[in-house]
């Protein structure tokens, strides 16, 4: 696992942008794995400026989204499909038939489940893969527990991921219980991944992903088994590292 450090999660957006600018400018046809939360927000800032400045081309690029929560439709508010209008693609030029995410309204989740994974072989995997790591070191919705050997799949949220996530919603209660998620070996399809973290609160995970202990009550942990990761990481949330060292 590269680790790139750096010093503010400015920085961090920066960097990841760097990667993904630069990839889509080697291979302008590239298929790209997005995630949803806090943490891309500011590497989707700076892809739009990218564009704006004309710098970087989404016009063949295609994308395929970690995870959806169940119950919600690509028209609510809170759904993934909204985040991402909203965070990106209405602001730059990609064609929105080539951006796929798992429909949580479908009306058999399971077939829902088949039909994504699919379109990630058709498609994929993913030439590059971005992430976020949960404080309980869930990537995508794969929370602790999650077989490494699952495909895409429904899960039900841990409450401590559903408590991190009520920020977005009016109250924890409108928190779907449920979500469609790519599953750790769909991720590890991806032919390169680039995971990013920031924050004290996310401190103890990043200590725990860079002991090497590989295990599946922490998802993140199935990472050391990939070829091509880079983790882009702040200093907060890299202190526990520092302070050891």
């Amino acid at each position: 696992m590269n680790v790139l450090v750096v010093d503010n999660y400015e920085q961090l957006s920066e960097r990841a942008c760097s990667i993904i600018s630069r990839h889509i400018q080697s291979n302008p046809t590239s298929v790209l794995g997005l995630a949803t939360g806090s943490t891309p927000l500011g590497t989707y800032k700076e892809l739009i400026n990218e564009y704006e400045q004309g710098r970087v081309d989404f016009q063949k690029v295609r994308t395929l989204n970690l995870d959806e929560y169940a119950g919600l439709g690509p028209d609510h508010p809170q759904s993934y499909r909204v985040f991402m209008q909203d965070h990106l693609f209405k602001y730059v030029n990609i064609d929105q038939a080539n951006t796929y995410i798992p429909d949580g309204k479908a009306n058999h989740l399971e077939n829902e489940c088949v039909r994504y994974e699919q379109i990630i072989e058709n498609m994929g995997p993913p030439d590059l893969q971005l992430l976020g790591i949960g404080e309980n070191g869930h990537i995508g919705f794969n929370e602790p527990g999650s077989s490494f050997s699952s495909e895409t799949h429904i899960v039900e949220l841990a409450s401590s991921t559903r408590e991190a996530n009520a920020r977005f919603f009016s109250s924890i209660e409108k928190v779907p219980n449920y979500a469609i998620t790519m599953g750790i070996r769909s991720i590890l399809k991806s032919k390169k991944i680039v995971l990013l973290a920031s924050g004290e609160r996310k401190a103890a995970a990043i200590e725990r992903l860079l002991s090497g202990d590989v295990n599946e009550e922490f998802p993140a942990s199935a990472l050391n088994h990939h070829d091509d990761v880079t983790l882009i990481v702040d200093r907060e949330a890299y202190k526990q590292i520092e302070t050891k060292g």
